[in-house]
């Protein structure tokens, strides 16, 4: 009978490459945000240097732009408000009968071991009572040695 070529067990080489993966990105991450930053303060060098026309341009572009991003948060805090109006809504039509159902099942079975402990279970207490009683009385009579 031939035998069968073990199959061979690759190491698991992904946590080993993680890290320097992850300290790459971390470096670009990094230079990106030193290259940004000194863009920013070239940016404003150039613009105090520069003329009025200049200074006045940018500034009407940066009031564009901060308009538009204004109204992008709107849009979202509008959004965010549908949402939580919808997620309030779920809660009362879905939660709301879930937890009117299980409060139903607690109090029948509330109402099923008081029946049970009623009918079942102080009946069998009671007759082993009566008889560990009956043998403690036949123990000390002597006829049922312990």
């Amino acid at each position: 009978m031939e035998k069968l070529p073990q199959p061979q067990v690759e190491e698991n080489r992904t946590s080993e490459s993680t890290p320097s993966v992850d300290k790459k990105k971390l470096l670009w991450i990094i230079v990106a945000i030193i290259v940004l930053l000194a863009v920013t303060i070239y940016g404003i060098f150039w613009l105090a240097k520069a003329g009025p026309d200049t200074t006045s341009q940018v500034r009407d572009i940066f009031i564009i732009v901060l308009a538009f991003e204004s109204f992008v948060i709107g849009v979202a805090l509008v959004i965010l408000v549908i949402q939580l109006a919808l997620l309030t809504n779920m809660l009362q039509t879905e939660i709301k009968p879930i937890i009117s159902d299980t409060k139903e099942t607690i109090d029948t079975v509330k109402g099923t071991t008081n029946f049970l402990s009623k009918r079942a279970v102080q009946p069998v207490i009671k007759a082993n009572s009566y008889v560990a009683g009956a043998r403690k009385m036949f123990e000390m009579l002597g006829i049922i040695k312990k």
